[in-house]
């Protein structure tokens, strides 16, 4: 019998075990999905995108009134990508994997900030890339430019960069960014900056992009999308811009591999990135929870955190509890009933559980109470 690609066995599964929907009686804090819904006027776009028939076909990049939304919404973070070199894809994830196949090449190692999120590390070994996890600082999860420095090979070829983090909540500081570019100049690095929660920072700095600082513009494909700050996760709409160089080659795998993203929710795409009312009121309102759930996390016994900085996930340290972070999530549904992700599902986060407060306050309050009360009993 032929047998299937040798590199699917080398993929991991990332947080599947754990996001199994639970009974009606627990508290989900895993699932990074805002639990708000779309925005009515995206909603009403896609629909009347619908009644006047945008259902064929159309430019593989996305349409050019899409692609000049996206990079007006871009110059707001300092980001100066030509329209005609922004690709939009079947959702950021997607986007992320086609930056990897336009600049690296089987055996080609990249550098992620661990714990990274799972996804980063499957989608290099599906292609053949090598993933070097290099543990960031345990105080913060800022960058630990030491083991940076040293993890760099005559094969890497590439940085992946997520500010606003995702499992951490860590917000990278201007000059950390800066000394990122540094390194990726120093080494020749592409430079893969997945920005999709850049529209949520709780940090007293916003979200920097690399291609602001001098060096950076040239090596960085940027890499965003709809679904965290709008409420669209199920629309599956992201984008990737950078050079002409680099746009051509997505432009190429975006052709081979998927034509185009629905050609109807095109101008809801467009509808999305001019809201401010309805973002504003989901960011202020995560906002609100981060201090939250931040309080009544750090009061837990043997849980220790840094105040996360932005997107909508809490790392927790779960060390001194005396388990394991599988243990620990396991008991937790079972005897607290409140589903987690354990960190060692991820390389480096061993030690570690994350929460996603991206749920009511309601079930954020109830729910560390639940671990409270459990967390105390033994």
């Amino acid at each position: 019998m032929p047998q299937i690609n040798k590199n699917i066995n080398k993929v991991g599964t990332g947080f599947a075990a754990f996001l199994s929907p639970p009974s009606p009686d627990v508290i989900r804090f895993t699932v990074g999905q805002p639990d708000f819904a779309t925005p009515n006027a995206v909603v009403e776009s896609a629909k009347a995108a619908l009644d006047r028939g945008e259902t064929t076909y159309t430019r593989t990049q996305g349409s050019p009134a899409l692609c000049q939304a996206v990079c007006d919404h871009l110059k707001e973070h300092e980001i100066e990508i030509d329209a005609d070199n922004i690709v939009v894809a079947p959702g950021c994830k997607q986007a992320v994997l086609y930056a990897m196949m336009a600049t690296l090449d089987p055996g080609d190692e990249v550098l992620l900030l661990a714990p990274a999120w799972p996804s980063y590390d499957g989608m290099l070994k599906l292609i053949g890339a090598v993933p070097v996890h290099v543990p960031v600082r345990r105080d913060n999860y800022h960058p630990d430019f030491t083991a940076l420095e040293k993890a760099v090979t005559a094969n890497t070829k590439a940085i992946m960069i997520n500010s606003p983090n995702n499992p951490t909540g860590a917000v990278y500081s201007p000059e950390e960014v800066e000394r990122l570019v540094k390194l990726a100049v120093k080494h020749d690095l592409w430079i893969i900056d997945d920005m999709i929660y850049a529209t949520l920072v709780w940090a007293d700095y916003g979200y920097t992009s690399p291609t602001s600082i001098e060096g950076g513009k040239e090596r960085t494909i940027t890499i965003g999308g709809w679904s965290k700050g709008w409420a669209m996760t199920g629309w599956r709409l992201g984008w990737a811009g950078g050079s002409k160089q680099v746009a051509d080659a997505i432009k190429k795998i975006n052709a081979s591999a998927a034509t185009h993203v629905p050609t109807f929710l095109m101008p809801a795409a467009i509808t999305a990135l001019s809201l401010s009312e309805e973002t504003k009121m989901m960011q202020d309102s995560f906002h609100e929870r981060r201090d939250v759930i931040h309080q009544l996390l750090d009061d837990l016994p043997g849980i220790t955190l840094p105040k996360p900085e932005g997107a909508f996930y809490a790392l927790c340290d779960i060390s001194q509890t005396g388990m394991t972070d599988i243990e620990f999530a396991k008991r937790a549904l079972e005897e607290a009933k409140v589903q987690l992700i354990p960190g060692s599902l991820m390389e480096g986060g061993e030690g570690f559980i994350r929460i996603s407060y991206a749920t009511s306050m309601e079930n954020i309050r109830e729910g560390v109470s639940r671990l409270n009360t459990w967390l105390s009993s033994i």
